[in-house]
């Protein structure tokens, strides 16, 4: 008989996170929640202390400040795939591929539009009742830089797609993407207002924190199984256990360790590598500012500040994981490869070595859509980022939230109309087809 039938699910893995991430060196220690050590009965159980979990509790709070949710994360928060984020939460999708973008595609760019501009809705909330600081929540918008002229090209084509929805943006030369970066690599860039960028660690430990009872965060308590019980399910923690109305699926990748979505999930990671700090005068243009590439599967930099110097992010690379692990010898080679691109981009900062490097894992479907809705009776899935994590799972955090307790939102209706992922093709199709796309599409990149 299978999990299913028995209405017993049994996770086959826990996440493992290899790398420390920068973000999360440098910022001062946080205390971790207690693990769950106790038996609880609660309304809603969120499994999953990320970008979509997180955002889970606080909607299902605003909504309904009486409901009892409890949240279980498997390690400690930040610690994860949302503090290994590169901190971009983005209000316009990266490109539009359609050539005439009429009809069906400008349908999607405004769902988009809307399912991102949710997210950040809900983050700013959050940061102006919280009183949070630019090193913390900085609405700066950002630049998308090209170093070719088929970078250029795409971002001039971008301009017009986004002149043709009417959405504010600039184009940049060279001398003034130059004044920006400091770099005279970058040929061209196109600045979008409405990006907020954040320092993912503080930011999601930020909206840990502030969760108020009803609401209970327990941390280092990975959900081992979940089973129908009476009415509703029981999710069973190595100390304990939660008696739940309602379960939000909100581990992206390892929902498939639950069994769910097996066969429709790419497990891809993406890497970065952080500077130490270096002093401000060996670089010009501003000290604070964050690019994404001009074409797809590019490197991403960022300039930040932390008290003693500046640094520098860079991030490139992608792996295809199905064991949803990655090695330290994967870091180190990744690692390789962005100490010769920040080695072209900043050749004045010779010398500078890169402080911290890890990797993220990223959960993918082949047709771009999330995994998303109720999977079985009362337990809802909030997963399948598809890139773009600090966005796209927390508006999928708040519209799994909606869907539980019933609302109805111009939101929800964005996540009705899309498709399920599809499947697949089978191993070992698949592994050697994502391995070959993802090493086609990085040589595609070339120098960006």
């Amino acid at each position: 008989m299978t999990q299913a039938a028995q209405n017993v699910f049994i996770a086959s893995r826990l996440p493992k996170h290899a790398g420390g991430s920068g973000w999360v060196a440098t910022l001062p220690p946080r205390m971790p929640r207690p693990a769950l050590d106790e038996a609880i009965s609660v309304d809603v159980a969120i499994i999953g202390g990320g970008f979509a979990g997180l955002s889970s509790a606080h909607r299902t709070s605003r909504l309904d400040p009486a409901i009892r949710v409890a949240i279980l994360e498997a390690g400690i928060v930040a610690e994860g795939p949302a503090g290994a984020n590169s901190g971009f939460i983005i209000d316009l999708p990266h490109e539009v591929s359609s050539d005439d973008f009429s009809g069906e595609s400008e349908g999607k760019f405004r769902d988009s539009v809307l399912l991102q501009r949710s997210a950040i809705a809900l983050a700013s909330e959050l940061a102006a009742a919280n009183g949070w600081g630019k090193d913390m929540f900085d609405p700066c918008g950002r630049y998308s830089v090209a170093m070719s002229a088929e970078g250029d090209k795409h971002l001039e084509a971008y301009s017009l797609q986004l002149s043709k929805m009417g959405e504010k943006h600039r184009l940049l030369k060279s001398p003034e993407i130059e004044a920006v970066t400091g770099s005279q690599a970058f040929t061209s860039g196109l600045f979008s207002p409405g990006t907020i960028i954040i320092q993912p660690a503080a930011y999601i430990s930020g909206v840990a924190d502030c969760l108020k009872l009803p609401v209970r965060l327990f941390e280092q308590t990975p959900a081992l199984s979940f089973e129908r019980s009476g009415g509703g399910w029981l999710v069973k923690t190595p100390k304990g256990s939660v008696q739940a109305g309602k379960i939000i699926l909100a581990n992206n990748g390892h929902a498939e360790s639950f069994g769910f979505f097996r066969g429709r999930l790419l497990h891809v990671f993406t890497y970065a590598s952080l500077t130490e700090e270096f002093d401000p005068a060996r670089l010009g243009g501003d000290r604070k500012w964050a690019a994404t590439p001009a074409l797809p599967m590019g490197t991403t930099v960022r300039r930040i500040n932390t008290g003693g110097g500046d640094r520098i992010l860079v991030r490139s690379r992608y792996s295809y994981n199905p064991s949803i692990e990655i090695s330290d010898a994967a870091i180190r080679s990744a690692g390789r490869l962005h100490d010769g691109k920040f080695a072209h981009r900043f050749p004045g900062l010779a010398g500078v070595g890169m402080q911290y490097r890890w990797g993220g894992a990223m959960a993918l479907t082949r047709n771009h859509v999330p995994a998303f809705g109720e999977i079985e009776r009362g337990v809802f899935a909030a997963c399948g980022c598809n890139g773009l994590g600090a966005s796209n799972s927390t508006a999928a955090g708040i519209a799994a939230a909606e869907r539980v307790l019933g609302h109805q939102s111009e939101l929800g209706r964005v996540y009705n109309r899309l498709a399920t992922p599809v499947a697949l093709p089978p191993q070992p199709l698949t592994t050697i087809g994502a391995r070959i796309h993802l090493a086609y599409r990085e040589w595609r990149a070339g120098a960006e």
